[in-house]
């Protein structure tokens, strides 16, 4: 540029590549996650329904909706984005391509 600024087309495009790696990452491991917890809820459900077990899902839903509230995901999700991207001079193609990332197939 002319006036001796560069632009960072280098930082935003390894950004962006660097927070689609991570996106996608993260969208394969949760589907892990999803299909572990989906297994483990069956197994409850089978041993419950099987007299072995009694689950108090009135007790569990109590204490799992502070947590739940849709304030504290956006604030959750607020800090895992402030924590993927500090210090990262490439935070603004991070954002796009980790965005980009969860939504790949």
């Amino acid at each position: 540029m002319e006036d001796g600024v560069t632009l960072p087309w280098g930082s935003l495009g390894l950004g962006g590549l660097a927070g689609f790696a991570a996106g996608f990452a993260l969208k394969q491991v949760g589907r892990i996650v999803a299909l572990v917890v989906g297994l483990f809820f069956i197994g409850v459900q089978v041993l419950a329904y099987q007299g072995y077990l009694h689950v108090d899902w009135a007790g569990i839903q109590r204490d799992l909706a502070p947590a739940l509230a849709p304030e504290r995901i956006e604030s959750m999700w607020s800090k895992a984005i402030a924590v993927l991207t500090y210090n990262l001079p490439f935070a603004a193609g991070f954002v796009p391509g980790f965005w980009m990332g969860l939504r790949a197939r």
